[in-house]
């Protein structure tokens, strides 16, 4: 297979099929004959298999590929392969629209799939019986890291990141993410010296910290290599040279492959204390994952004693969409029941929900941020005071069917 091979799959099912047509061998391979030939496929040789009681199978070998039927007398249904690839790759769906026409079928359930090297695809799981399609023009990286499938792949968001199929970053929306994370939290905390991230693998966070003020940013992550990869590959973020300095520690940033929970462990016996603490990891699973466990109690717990006074615990919350807002619900409910002061901040233009939480009770903490944010040193491009007002306001699900 080339670059530049490409081809297209059709699979059709047909319901309410006249059962005798089902059956009929003869008037079955003369109609996908036909269908073939007015597609302007090139037939190389046919096979077929009429079973007993019932039932018929054709097989077509083409110059382009194949196409196959098979057939269900008894419930009057005929199941449709059709595979062309090269100048008449559209010939596949050309080829069952008129065997369609043929057979006349009461019901047609058709999907096209486009094949080569130039049409990989990630189906991400967006909710129960939901998945988002991401058609990838480029692989770039497809990996197995010690912790992770990852794909950096070309899409038409540009280059993307994903994780286990969850998309993490992408070039177009990378920037509404990360300041929709960040800003909030900034403008929140009493003051921006000291912050740790854990996870954010791209570097961008550590990036908009070291922006906003502070003089250190401790950046933990475990998997190095995807860390590394992505200062190779991505255009946001660090860069090679980034992220060697951040690992030789010569900087502001200063790189850690450890485990967030153990990091967390040695700062807390060495009395360090942080002014925002950032948890940006893959997303919390509603059903039981391995790294959900950086998400409840006894790690915000851990992450709760590190912060100074007046500091800022900030995580991306879940999802605010009806469908997919259960570990938003999680969020909410354990961020109340350890902070004083809660603050949520619902991405208009994203699909997230962050949240951000301090022991200390301020009475009007959305007047404080808007007041903040216009003398940060990091001049945000995505977050206004209209954006800040308006992102703190809960979803409607979390204000009347989440005790707190």
């Amino acid at each position: 297979m080339t670059a530049e091979f490409t081809g297209w799959h059709v699979l059709a099912e047909f319901g309410g099929v006249d059962p005798q047509l089902c059956d009929d061998l003869e008037r079955l391979e003369s109609a996908l004959r036909k269908s073939l030939v007015a597609a302007g496929v090139t037939i190389c040789d046919v096979v077929h298999k009429q079973f007993e009681p019932q039932g018929v199978t054709i097989l077509a070998l083409l110059s382009e590929s194949h196409a196959s039927i098979h057939t269900y007398p008894e419930s009057g249904d005929i199941f449709v392969d059709v595979f062309t690839c090269g100048s008449i790759g559209s010939g596949a769906t050309k080829a069952v629209e008129l065997l369609k026409e043929e057979l006349s079928p009461g019901s047609v359930n058709m999907e096209v799939i486009q094949r080569g090297h130039t049409s990989r695809r990630i189906h991400e799981p967006v909710g129960e019986g939901l998945t988002r399609v991401w058609n990838m023009s480029e692989v770039i990286v497809d990996t197995n890291t010690p912790y992770q499938h990852m794909v950096i792949a070309k899409t038409e968001q540009g280059i993307s990141l994903f994780s286990d199929d969850d998309r993490q970053s992408t070039e177009f929306s990378q920037l509404t993410y990360h300041e929709a994370m960040l800003v909030p939290g900034y403008a929140l905390a009493e003051k921006l010296d000291r912050v740790l991230i854990i996870g954010s693998g791209e570097g961008v966070a550590s990036q908009m910290s070291v922006a906003a003020g502070a003089s250190l940013v401790d950046h933990v992550d475990i998997d190095q290599l995807e860390v590394e990869l992505c200062a190779e590959h991505l255009p946001y973020g660090y860069t090679q040279a980034d992220l060697a300095a951040a690992v030789a520690q010569t900087g502001p940033i200063k790189m850690h492959y450890a485990d967030g929970w153990d990091f967390l462990a040695q700062a807390e016996a060495a009395g360090v204390r942080y002014d925002m603490i950032v948890i940006d990891l893959p997303d919390e699973r509603v059903e039981d994952a391995q790294h959900n466990r950086l998400y409840e109690d006894e790690f915000l717990l851990r992450c709760k004693a590190l912060l100074s006074e007046g500091g800022v615990l900030a995580a991306q919350a879940g999802c605010q969409t009806m469908w997919r807002n259960e570990t938003l619900k999680r969020s909410w409910t354990r961020f109340h029941s350890l902070f004083d002061t809660v603050v949520p901040y619902v991405s208009d233009e994203h699909e997230w929900t962050f949240i951000f939480g301090t022991p200390k009770a301020i009475a009007d903490p959305v007047a404080k941020m808007t007041t903040a944010l216009s003398r940060l040193p990091y001049r945000a491009e995505t977050i206004d005071e209209r954006a800040i007002v308006r992102g703190a306001i809960e979803p409607h699900a979390l204000r009347v069917g989440v005790s707190v």
